[in-house]
């Protein structure tokens, strides 16, 4: 494995680059090294349209949403999840501003995702833990091969919403697995619940439970966040119909009631790099409790 990094694409002006792109390789040049790179944006981040011959390679961001591409299909992963390549596979992907992005080589494919070319994989708590206390400075690298074969096991397919077991707990999860696959799905709540053969109020419940809100809000905090992967290069208007909005001004209400400012001004700082912090957001999961 190299220790040079692909070279990243960002969109917009040369401003635009990230603030920092970090290096943390361990073993390089052996079959079982890894190296990992954390970007750190001020604006919006994309690894356009690109393919690595040499690396298979994931990406993952513990503060946003990634927007993946992969030939037409497009798909949204949050902080438990990452987007898989397999080399010498083209994808692209991009990130809200401010958000702070790894990716991670690897010279060989973790057994889960054997013939997965690309596609969205789940990543447990553990391998989380091991990502960023391989991305510090001091790490002992005689630890590194046993962090990365446990980093590797973390990794397993995305299920199908359709295919899991549906009964109280696991059911909002199962929904907000497959919008976060497509935030603009208009799916219902009744329909979802017929789907997985539950009540709604059973399901309603269980997203109180698992998210501390209800379906409708957890949906429009997805939609939102999904905006800000898009609005850099897609005008209002589209951006509205791809997150599954009837019109853009129900939109533009939605995004400045959420983040304090309208998409469009949002937008125009981000060509500037003047971008305020958006207003403090319920997260999408809730708290542990105390």
């Amino acid at each position: 494995m190299s220790g040079r990094g692909q070279s990243v694409m960002v969109t917009g002006p040369i401003t635009a680059d990230p603030v920092s792109c970090e290096e943390f390789g361990y073993g390089l040049g052996r079959p079982d090294g890894i190296l990992l790179l954390r970007y750190r944006s001020v604006t919006r981040l994309a690894f356009a349209e690109n393919r690595e011959d040499f690396l298979h390679q994931f990406y993952w961001s513990p503060d946003g949403l990634l927007s993946a591409r992969h030939g037409r299909h497009t798909t949204f992963l949050g902080p438990d999840e990452v987007f898989w390549v397999h080399r010498a596979v083209t994808h692209e992907v991009h990130a809200a501003d401010r958000q702070t992005v790894y990716r991670i080589c690897l010279r060989e494919v973790p057994g889960a995702l054997d013939g997965l070319g690309a596609g969205v994989a789940t990543i447990d708590a553990e391998a989380v833990r091991l990502v960023l206390t391989l991305a510090t400075a001091g790490y002992d690298e005689r630890d590194a091969p046993a962090a990365r074969s446990r980093i590797m096991s973390g990794l397993a397919p995305r299920p199908d919403p359709d295919d899991r077991q549906a009964g109280g707990t696991g059911v909002a999860l199962a929904v907000a697995t497959a919008l976060a696959r497509d935030p603009g799905d208009t799916t219902g709540l009744v329909e979802w619940a017929d789907r997985l053969h539950v009540s709604v109020k059973t399901l309603q419940r269980d997203f109180d439970r698992e998210f501390g809100m209800s379906y409708s809000q957890w949906r429009t905090k997805l939609r939102l966040r999904a905006s800000l992967a898009l609005l850099e290069t897609r005008p209002v208007g589209e951006v509205a119909r791809r997150i599954g909005y009837a019109s853009p001004s129900a939109f533009i209400s939605a995004f400045a009631r959420e983040y304090g400012y309208t998409p469009g001004r949002a937008a125009a700082m981000r060509r500037t790099a003047d971008i305020p912090a958006p207003r403090a957001a319920r997260s999408f999961r809730r708290p542990p409790a105390p």
